[in-house]
């Protein structure tokens, strides 16, 4: 089986705003990150992954790390064989938030000029 390489999303100037905001994270939290992240790496994109849902109505997914940190990571298939961590943030309520959702929109269609140019 083919592994999924992993990219975080960069901008026109070189800066990754999720390792960025990953980083600000505490390292627990981080650790938390890293093992929700490496099923995707190791059996691919689906909904057979605990903790990975599709987001209705959007070409994003996004990866829930419960308990009481509540943090999601927004990404999308880009390129085959490879998805793109375009957003994450701690859920503070209910739905994810709109502003979390346009973030992740605006920069998978800049990833998407970009990567497939």
């Amino acid at each position: 089986m083919r592994k999924t390489k992993v990219i975080f999303y960069t901008n026109n100037k070189g800066v990754s705003p999720v390792k960025n905001d990953l980083f600000k994270l505490t390292k627990r939290q981080q650790g938390k990150v890293q093992r929700a992240i490496q099923p995707i790496v190791e059996f691919g994109v689906g909904t057979h992954i605990r903790n990975i849902k599709k987001l209705t109505g959007t070409p994003l997914w996004e990866i829930r790390i419960l308990g009481r940190d509540n943090i999601r990571i927004l990404y999308a298939m880009v390129i085959a064989g490879s998805i793109v961590l375009l957003n994450i943030f701690v859920k503070k309520s209910q739905k994810t938030p709109r502003k979390e959702l346009k973030i992740a929109l605006e920069r998978l269609a800049d990833a998407k000029r970009r990567l497939t140019s």
